[in-house]
């Protein structure tokens, strides 16, 4: 299988780097084929400009190249990853802006919808379980991210995982990124 991995973190050599190593490593021990797109390093601009502009009366617009490039690479995997840094209980600015400009009306959603089946989401955050859940943070980001974005654009299999405590300690660290990496082999 080819899974597209979308990384979001300001920093490559992050926790979330480990992550998006770990679980990379997991894919291709599996036999699935890793194509990575590093929203930040690529610079990708999340900013939505008219011409990508959702039309609700033409599902066929076509948008700009930049898009289209996304599009493109979108639609040459068969599944989805996302490995990013909880921050305000949801996707950092870059994916939620990558979204918005690339899954367009039409396109992922509309009159036409992803084909892929399966998405899989890992979000760090230096919270404790204990606190997500208490506050509602882990149902309410469910619902947005996996209800709200992953369903709604077609993908019946998607889930999101949490990885808590990450500033605990390095043997916390050490067991979420053995996760992540089972994470890969069990896609």
């Amino acid at each position: 299988m080819k899974v597209l991995v979308v990384f979001d973190h300001p920093r490559r050599d992050s926790f979330c780097g480990g992550v998006l190593d770990r679980f990379t490593a997991g894919l291709a021990a599996a036999g699935h084929a890793a194509e990575i797109a590093d929203l930040r390093a690529e610079n990708f601009d999340p900013r939505l400009p008219v011409a990508d502009e959702p039309d609700w009366n033409d599902g066929s617009k076509v948008y700009s190249a930049a898009v289209l490039k996304e599009q493109e690479r979108i639609a040459r995997n068969d599944a989805l990853a996302f490995i990013f840094p909880i921050w305000w209980w949801s996707f950092p600015a870059t994916t939620k802006g990558w979204i918005d400009r690339v899954w367009n009306n039409g396109w992922a959603y509309g009159d036409r919808k992803l084909p892929h089946s399966k998405a899989l989401l890992i979000g760090t955050a230096s919270g404790d379980e204990e606190g997500y859940l208490k506050r509602g943070y882990d149902a309410a980001m469910q619902t947005q991210l996996v209800t709200g974005i992953m369903h709604y654009c077609g993908i019946p299999e998607a889930r999101l995982e949490f990885f808590y405590d990450v500033m605990q300690s390095a043997e916390r660290r050490t067991t979420l990124l053995a996760q992540a990496e089972e994470l890969g082999r069990g896609f």
